[in-house]
């Protein structure tokens, strides 16, 4: 269940200006479209994914890595890099209805798994915080959550030679979308996803997001009984909703993260999760055996597993055109959204401010106070690559020689169908 509402919430002490200067491009340039880039959550890599293929530049000199091909037989769109001790395992998702998976040894790729099932184009790859789940989605309007099945701790070295062989298994396929799936997206491991905001729990720590075509978000958790359900339908879009993001930046007193979604309504909306009463959080709630959490109660028995989302906040519309991507900072909290128009747009929530009502203190009441606050936009750039459109952006780490602070401060990337992977140098004061 969803409401929309006008409440929104606190936020670090607003910038007064934002400068956006681009930076060399990445090189070579691919010389055809190109559809997003997707960092690496430990090393100075990014991968972006065009064509048939996956090339993986250097954050740290700005060039061509390494590359991934031979596997896929059309249009790569999506894919995923998992945090691993002895290697880089790279998701990728594409048009022929297979993902694939790629383990990297000095500068050179080796396919090693295929994960089959789909019927037809997979859309977006996305690994959960603890690499257990893989979450895929196609236009077949189904979600898959795949599970890493393999040995996750080898204790010797013959076991860690047999974890080399990936194994993975379906655990579930969702289909409760009515049109194809765009995109999907795991809750981040913050506090808040485990705080004393997050619901009661009925079900495991992940959460998945999906984005379809049927102008929805859908919100999908595991309950006691193994089973991935949908626990909220997010309504308000009035067009395709092209992605998801989750909050990554811990939230005061650490609240559950936060998600934003944008489409080709050109708005992009902030979902909260409503707090739940008090009482749910007392020990009724999560007592051991408590049947209130529904395991092993038929579900027509169970209590009811939905979630209450609001969408607390609305951004300014900059856009005059589909909103392809935006993209959370994990660092300062700012937005970033590029779509078919060619801006790029940077946003900022405000801080609340508290206004007094004038008129209950006339008409002789107690005076009340309400809060006030919201999202600005800081800056815009426009024909950010020219005449072209920009699929994608995200933010990442710096490793470039013009770094003052390598591996520490941030910038952004935008990915568009001229080919072009351009990182921008984001300056605030």
């Amino acid at each position: 269940m969803a409401t929309e509402t006008t409440t929104t919430t606190p936020a670090a002490p607003s910038a007064t200006t934002a400068e956006i200067t681009p930076l060399p491009a990445f090189s070579p340039d691919l010389y055809q479209r190109a559809w997003a880039s997707i960092p690496h959550p430990s090393l100075p890599l990014i991968a972006t994914c065009h064509a048939h293929s996956v090339t993986v530049f250097s954050l740290s000199t700005l060039s061509k890595h390494s590359v991934l091909t031979g596997g896929h037989t059309r249009s790569v769109r999506s894919a995923a890099e998992e945090r691993l001790e002895r290697e880089i395992r790279l998701q990728s998702g594409e048009n022929d209805k297979e993902t694939e998976e790629e383990e990297e040894a000095e500068d050179e790729w080796e396919l090693t798994l295929v994960l089959e099932g789909h019927e037809n184009e997979v859309k977006s790859v996305n690994y959960s915080p603890s690499g257990q789940y893989l979450a895929t989605c196609s236009r077949d309007k189904s979600v898959w959550i795949w599970e890493d099945v393999g040995n996750p701790n080898p204790s010797s070295e013959e076991e860690e030679e047999e974890e080399d062989e990936d194994e993975w298994e379906t655990v579930a396929v969702l289909q409760e979308h009515d049109g194809d799936v765009k995109a999907v997206a795991w809750c981040p491991d913050v506090p808040g996803r485990k705080g004393k905001y997050a619901p009661p729990r009925r079900y495991g720590d992940d959460v998945l997001a999906s984005a379809s075509y049927d102008n929805t978000v859908r919100l999908w958790r595991e309950d006691g009984d193994g089973e991935w359900v949908c626990v909220a339908v997010l309504e308000g879009h009035e067009g395709t909703v092209w992605g998801v993001a989750w909050e990554g930046r811990p939230r005061e007193n650490d609240k559950f993260p936060r998600l934003l979604s944008w489409g080709a309504d050109e708005v992009i909306r902030v979902w909260s999760l409503k707090e739940p009463e008090e009482e749910e959080h007392g020990e009724g709630a999560a007592g051991g055996g408590n049947n209130t959490w529904g395991f092993g109660v038929p579900n027509t028995m169970r209590r009811s597993l939905k979630e209450e989302w609001e969408c607390t906040a609305v951004l300014p519309k900059v856009h005059k055109g589909d909103i392809y991507s935006v993209a959370w900072s994990t660092e300062t909290g700012l937005l970033a959204s590029v779509g078919s128009d060619g801006v790029l747009a940077l946003y900022q929530e405000t801080v609340n401010t508290t206004e007094k009502n004038e008129e209950n203190e006339t008409n002789g009441e107690a005076p009340t106070t309400t809060s006030a606050g919201g999202w600005k936009v800081l800056t815009t750039v426009k024909g950010a690559h020219g005449p072209y459109e920009i699929n994608h952006i995200t933010w990442c780490k710096r490793y470039d020689a013009g770094s003052e602070r390598k591996g520490e401060e941030e910038m952004l990337v935008t990915t568009g169908d001229d080919g072009v992977v351009r990182p921008w140098q984001v300056r605030i004061q």
